[in-house]
């Protein structure tokens, strides 16, 4: 079945505390040469039958109004995968 995936990330002015947390971590697991993190949400939507523009459409108004909180964050994408 079709996946619509959307993802969603804070506003750059907002502070990212779960982000710094694993950024600070990194280091100390051995993962070096990175300088930040910024921790968002991704929401997979199976598709009933074929993906239209219209329920695409669909997705988007979903991930602006209930998926994503427009004060704090910015919704990045909003696309079909190809297999999951």
């Amino acid at each position: 079945m079709p996946t619509i995936v959307v993802e969603v990330m804070p506003k750059p002015e907002i502070l990212d505390p779960q982000g710094k947390a694993i950024a600070n971590a990194l280091p100390h697991l051995g993962f070096t040469g990175f300088s930040s993190v910024r921790q968002g949400k991704r929401f997979e939507l199976t598709v009933d039958g074929e993906v239209t523009e219209e329920l695409l459409e669909s997705a988007r108004t979903a991930a602006a109004e209930m998926l994503s909180n427009p004060v704090i964050e910015d919704v990045v994408s909003v696309t079909v995968a190809e297999d999951l």
